[in-house]
Parts: structure tokens; C-alpha cells; sequence
């Protein structure tokens, strides 16, 4: 390939093009979808273009990654700090159903741009600035976060999108297993899986909510 055309292609590309793509080809097949050569098909380039903007795939995680992290919405100072870290979970889990990929790697990233830090900052402050000592706002990060990617990840793992799949699956293990031998496992599922207003994503938010009050409960007394 000629000098003159790798030009071309470079000047068709920018950074955000490219991680717009590679975060497009990970949703639809996952990272094991995702090459530097099947990412430069999408473009309509040669794979040597890319090198130019990310020099390998590990830099082009981070883009990645980052890029799903500007997703999620940002918690206010100016709101009370349960209001806004709830806020804060819920849009998290939103963002991961839509890029499942990323659940399993965000926290194993290294590289932080400026905007993700920014991110965690407020995160910090909401807590600090809400009364929280420094160890009870790492405890309560730690544990809201490890929240929202297990509960992500079970979800990702099991097929209970609808209804009819929370019905198959039940109906299935009610018929594989003696039910006399497991009577609270079949009143679960009889009574509570299998009723017409059950719905398995609804958890997420019931889980929050009792992280989040038993958090309140560990506030020293003076914090509003």
C-alpha cells in the first residue's frame, strides 16, 4: 500500500470514530467478535490505518471502556447523597445491559482518561461531602459496584429476559427434580417465579435499595 493512500485513510479516521465502531462490534459479538482487522473492515480501511490512532488492542480496551464509563450518569453534590448514588447504580446497570462486554473488564483497566476519573471523583465527593468518613465511602463504593456487576453479570448468565423464558426455565426444573424432596425450592418458584407480575430485572433495583439503607444506617448520627 502506497504512502499516498495510507494518508487517505488516516484523514477518513479520527479516534472517535474507531472506538465508536469497536464499541458497536463488541456489543454485537462480545470482545471475542472484536479484531483490529474485523474493526478495520467495519471502517472500510486497511488495520495498519488504526495503528496510527491505537497502537495495540489493550489501548483500544481502555477507549473502550472509557467510552461506557462517560455513559453512566454522574452523581450531583447538590443532591442527597442516596438520591444521587441510586441515580448513580441505576443508569450503571442500564449502561452495562446495553454493553455487556464491559461488565467483566472495567475495573481491570489501568488507563483512566480524564473524564472517567472525573467520574469516580464525584462519586467520592458525593459520599465525602455527605458525612461519610473516608473508609465507610471506600466500603460503600466497594460494595455498590461489586452490586451492580455481579447482579449484571447473573443476569447476562441466565435466561430470564421475558415471561415466557422465566416460565420455560421454571417449568423445567419442576419437572427434572422430585418436589417433594425440594419443597421451599417449589414454592419459590410456584409461588413467586412463576406469578404474572414476576420479573427477575426488578430485583436489581429492591437489592439497591437495601445496600443503600443499610448504608444509611452506618452514617454517623450528625450527617444529614
Amino acid at each position: 500500500m502506497s504512502a499516498a493512500k495510507t494518508t487517505t485513510q488516516r484523514g477518513s479516521l479520527d479516534l472517535e470514530r474507531i472506538v465508536t465502531a469497536a464499541v458497536a462490534l463488541a456489543d454485537t459479538g462480545g470482545l471475542e467478535g472484536l479484531s483490529m482487522r474485523k474493526l478495520a473492515g467495519e471502517l472500510g480501511v486497511e488495520a495498519m490505518s488504526l495503528y496510527y490512532y491505537v497502537p495495540n488492542k489493550e489501548i483500544l480496551l481502555d477507549h473502550m471502556v472509557d467510552r461506557v464509563i462517560t455513559e453512566i450518569g454522574h452523581p450531583s453534590l447538590d443532591e442527597p447523597w442516596k438520591e444521587a448514588m441510586r441515580k448513580r447504580a441505576v443508569s450503571a446497570h442500564e449502561v452495562f445491559e446495553r454493553h455487556a462486554w464491559a461488565i467483566g473488564i472495567t475495573d481491570a483497566r489501568t488507563t483512566r482518561d480524564l473524564e472517567s476519573l472525573r467520574y469516580y471523583d464525584m462519586m467520592i465527593g458525593c459520599l465525602l461531602e455527605a458525612g461519610f468518613p473516608m473508609a465507610l465511602a471506600a466500603h460503600a463504593l466497594s460494595v455498590i459496584d461489586a452490586y451492580v456487576y455481579g447482579f449484571g453479570i447473573q443476569q447476562l448468565n441466565l435466561p430470564l429476559d421475558d415471561a415466557d423464558q422465566v416460565a420455560d426455565v421454571s417449568e423445567a426444573l419442576l419437572e427434572q427434580m422430585p418436589v417433594d424432596e425440594f419443597p421451599y425450592l417449589t414454592r419459590m418458584i410456584l409461588e413467586h417465579a412463576l406469578q404474572p407480575d414476576y420479573d427477575y430485572a426488578a430485583e436489581f433495583e429492591y437489592g439497591l435499595d437495601l445496600i443503600l439503607d443499610a448504608l444509611e444506617r452506618q452514617l454517623p448520627s450528625t450527617s444529614s
